[in-house]
């Protein structure tokens, strides 16, 4: 009897990658001439990311920023989700960018339905923010990676704990 193949499909985030991003990014904010005695803030609270500047112009320049320094540590945009800019005490503005972790659980019925469509042997189950794939053969497993990863499902997906027996 042939044993099961699985593979975890998670969305996770490392924190520590995202902190040093942000202090990167205040390092540079604090020695570039056009943020010079700005009021121009970003750090994290309650596992969200939050931008404050004087105006408008200011917070997409240090989002920039911030989104370079993020690529640059190997952060994926697609865990980030940004809300609308919001007026803040003193003439500023605001933007709160929520952090991706674990698979919502909209996305993960529509992975596995996207698995149970694509017409293959191999059975999709959700356990709590992730999405578990088994099937006897590992070509299966591999072919059903190459087709998520050509589907867009607008979150950042990584393919872990593959076990095969």
């Amino acid at each position: 009897m042939a044993k099961e193949n699985s593979f975890d499909i998670t969305s996770k985030v490392d924190y520590a990658e995202i902190d040093n991003a942000i202090n990167q990014t205040k390092k540079e904010v604090s020695q570039r001439f056009d943020f010079k005695g700005s009021k121009s803030l970003v750090g994290v609270q309650d596992n969200d990311l939050y931008l404050s500047a004087e105006d408008e112009t200011k917070l997409r320049n240090m989002n920039d920023i911030l989104q370079s320094k993020l690529v640059k540590r190997g952060v994926p945009l697609k865990a980030l989700s940004y809300e609308n800019i919001e007026p803040s005490a003193g003439g500023t503005v605001r933007q709160t960018v929520k952090v991706q972790q674990g698979i919502p659980m909209e996305k993960a019925k529509e992975i596995v339905k996207f698995i149970k469509d694509s017409k293959v042997k191999a059975q999709a189950s959700i356990q709590g923010d992730m999405v578990r794939v088994s099937s006897k053969d590992r070509d299966t497993l591999q072919d059903i990676i190459a087709k998520l990863k050509a589907a867009d499902f607008g979150i950042d997906m990584q393919f872990t704990n593959y076990r095969s027996n």
